[in-house]
């Protein structure tokens, strides 16, 4: 992981990306037991292109540079598949810019605030991701004031400790 989070760490000091920060089942690794899963799932805000377009090609490139190649929707960096999303909507955005700074062997990167996962896990909806907001709510101790706060401004039901939305 230390190697892969310093490749993402030149990414952002070279301008392939403005920040991120490690979301999904790695990000909530920070907060609760482990869950299993196959990829790093990286959030990040992409420079707007000429045309006011988002596009992955800039982190592609710079990977490419690198000696990394990209295999479907992911990229192996470092043996690690590294999945990159970009923040396409104001939840995202605000995760992103929330975002605590974690040291992981000694490298500094950003993981989303327990808060937002739960957040982005409401809005994606998914099976999996009903299953990590009720882990994060039983295990991982959110600010319950600070969540409600972000599910009223983005318009999200209310989270409850089984994974459900009210």
């Amino acid at each position: 992981m230390k190697s892969t989070l310093a490749v993402l760490n030149d990414l952002e000091a070279h301008g392939a990306f403005q920040r991120y920060a490690i979301g999904g089942a790695m990000g909530a690794m920070f907060y609760v037991e482990p869950v299993a899963t196959y990829d790093l799932d990286v959030f990040v805000i992409l420079p707007v292109s000429h045309g006011g377009l988002l596009t992955l090609s800039p982190i592609y490139d710079a990977l490419r540079e690198r000696g990394y190649e990209p295999k479907d929707e992911y990229v192996i960096i470092e043996g690690i598949p590294v999945q990159f999303l970009p923040a396409y909507n104001p939840l995202l955005e605000a995760a992103l810019e929330d975002a605590r700074t974690v040291s992981v062997e000694e490298v500094p990167t950003r993981v989303l605030r327990i808060e937002y996962l739960i957040c982005v896990s409401i809005a994606t909806g998914r099976a999996k991701d009903r299953e990590r907001i009720r882990l994060l709510m039983e295990e991982g101790h959110p600010d319950l004031t600070f969540l409600t706060q972000i599910c009223m401004r983005h318009h999200l039901p209310l989270p409850t400790t089984d994974g459900e939305s009210s």
